[in-house]
C-alpha cells in the first residue's frame, strides 16, 4: 500500500468536525465544572449576604471585570493549544492586559490612601485563605476541561495543561466573587492572582500526564 492509499483508507468515512466544535466542547466542560464550584460555595462557604447590594457597587464589577477578562483570554489560549497545530500564539500576550489594568487601579488606590492603611488594604481579612479557596474551586472546572480534552489532540501538553489550569483558576475566581467580601484592587491583584497562578502551575505539572493521547 502506497502513502496515498494509506491516507485514503484512514480518512475514509471520517465525518467533518464542526467549525465551533472545540469552543463548544470547552464551554461544556467549563460550565459543568463551574456549576459544581457554585454548589460547593453554596453548601460550604455560602454566598455573601449583601450580594445583591454588592453587585450594585464598583468594587464587585472591578473584581468580575478582572476575572472574566482573564477567563476569556485563558479559554482562548486553551482552545488554541487543544489543537495538534495551535498556530501562532502571538496574541496570548493579551492575557496580561487585565493584570496591567488592575495594577493601574491598585496603584491609584495606594496613591489616594494613607500609607498607614496600605497593609490592611493589601491583606484584607481573608488573604491567608483566598488563594487556596480559588485553587480548590478551580478543581471541578479543571476536571471539566480535562473531560473536554478527551476529544481533542493537543501536542504541547505542558502548555495546554497550564492554559487549562489558568482558565480553571480564572473561572473559579469569578465564582469566588459571589462569596468574597474584599473590595481592594491591590488585594484582588495579589491574592486572586496567586490562586489563579497556583491552578495554572498545577495544570502545567499534570498536563503532560493527563492530556496524553
Amino acid at each position: 500500500m502506497n502513502t496515498d492509499d494509506l491516507i485514503a483508507s484512514l480518512s475514509d468515512g471520517v465525518r467533518p468536525v464542526g467549525r465551533h466544535a472545540v469552543g463548544l466542547r470547552l464551554a461544556l466542560g467549563v460550565i459543568g465544572g463551574a456549576v459544581v464550584s457554585i454548589l460547593l460555595i453554596s453548601v460550604t462557604l455560602g454566598f455573601r449576604p449583601d450580594l445583591w447590594l454588592a453587585m450594585q457597587g464598583q468594587a464587585f464589577w472591578m473584581k468580575w471585570g478582572y476575572t472574566i477578562s482573564m477567563s476569556a483570554g485563558a479559554i482562548y489560549a486553551t482552545a488554541r493549544l487543544a489543537r495538534p497545530d495551535p498556530g501562532s500564539l502571538r496574541r496570548l500576550w493579551l492575557i496580561a492586559l487585565p493584570v496591567l489594568v488592575l495594577a493601574a487601579l491598585g496603584l491609584g488606590e495606594l496613591i489616594t490612601t494613607p500609607r498607614s492603611e496600605w497593609l490592611a488594604m493589601w491583606l484584607g481579612h481573608t488573604w491567608t485563605k483566598c488563594p487556596w479557596l480559588v485553587l480548590a474551586l478551580a478543581m471541578p472546572i479543571f476536571v471539566g476541561l480535562l473531560w473536554s480534552f478527551r476529544q481533542m489532540a493537543p501536542t504541547r501538553l505542558r502548555a495546554a495543561g497550564a492554559a487549562a489550569g489558568l482558565a480553571a483558576g480564572a473561572f473559579a475566581a469569578t465564582v469566588y466573587c459571589l462569596h468574597c467580601p474584599e473590595v481592594s484592587a491591590i488585594f484582588v491583584l495579589t491574592w486572586y492572582s496567586l490562586g489563579i497562578l497556583l491552578a495554572a502551575s498545577l495544570g502545567a505539572l499534570v498536563g503532560p500526564r493527563l492530556l496524553r493521547w
